[in-house]
């Protein structure tokens, strides 16, 4: 399967400029023959709004806003699948909420451009919990040409509200419940480290953050499955005020218990990832249940 994730640094509010980034670094790409592409979480409206009436303007309805076209055009161009964050706005005539019912939300459309899949995060980061309700449940169903497919955003890997035990790791086991082949995070994750420092290793990835995440796929690992589960985890780079946002864009393959690595991107870099997971891996990563 080939693969690619598009990573960049989205500005919050800065919709014209975001799209046309995105749009030269495919065109310098110039990718042929991908399978799927999938972008950071709210890839065009950028992630760092503070609340309700900050973001009100660059709410979408749901799968028909300008990120929505963005996909179909792209997906028609690339005759591709193509996976995309989105602030999702309801119709008021559709919502069960007497407040506007927002979500944190992707959108995913086949290779004709139709769409086929628009998941809505289920656990909210604070950021989130400032404008956007929760969704109902990690993403699971059966994607032509992609197999089994789970999906989930960002704070989805995390504990819910950090609070239940790290142990219970939701995401990872619900991907072995679904029997998921394959797995699409679209993230918007933050490091803590500092921004000067962090912004000077661009094309060094994050490997603190890789082992995070790592970490939270362990019940996949442990469960030393003989068919390999493919892990996108498309994250977007750059900063947004006080918010460092970690890229390190990453395809790894899990398979009888090893972790191994398709492709992976500096902490900074601006690049369209591109693998084939039918090709070797380029490194192999020991995980903690080794």
């Amino acid at each position: 399967m080939r693969i690619a994730c598009l990573q960049f640094d989205p500005q919050v509010g800065d919709v014209t400029n975001n799209f046309t980034k995105a749009d030269a670094i495919l065109a310098k790409a110039e990718p042929e023959d991908l399978d799927l592409l999938v972008l950071p979480e709210m890839a065009f409206s950028g992630y760092n709004f503070s609340s309700l009436e900050q973001i009100t303007p660059y709410l979408e309805p749901t799968t028909s806003g300008v990120t929505s076209s963005w996909a179909r055009t792209t997906a028609l161009k690339y005759n591709c699948v193509v996976t995309v964050g989105y602030p999702e706005k309801v119709d008021d005539a559709l919502s069960q909420s007497s407040n506007p019912e927002c979500y944190n939300s992707t959108v995913t459309v086949d290779k004709e451009g139709k769409t086929i899949a628009n998941y809505r995060k289920s656990f909210l980061y604070y950021t989130d919990e400032t404008w956007a309700h929760e969704g109902f449940g990690f993403f699971d169903g059966n994607i032509m040409g992609l197999g089994t497919v789970a999906m989930g955003i960002c704070m989805d890997l995390n504990p819910y509200k950090f609070e239940t035990p790290w142990a219970t790791c939701e995401f990872a086991c619900h991907v072995l419940q679904k029997k998921a082949n394959l797995v699409i995070l679209s993230m918007a994750w933050l490091t803590r480290q500092d921004q000067l420092p962090y912004g000077l290793l661009a094309r060094e990835p994050d490997m603190d953050t890789i082992s995070y995440w790592i970490a939270r796929l362990e019940p996949i690992i442990g469960a030393n499955k003989t068919e390999e589960t493919i892990i996108i985890l498309a994250n977007r780079c750059g900063t947004e005020g006080e918010a460092t946002y970690a890229g390190t864009s990453t395809v790894l393959g899990i398979k009888d218990g090893e972790v191994n690595v398709y492709g992976m991107l500096g902490r900074g870099e601006e690049k369209l990832l591109i693998v084939d997971t039918d090709e070797h891996s380029m490194a192999k990563i020991i995980s903690g249940t080794k």
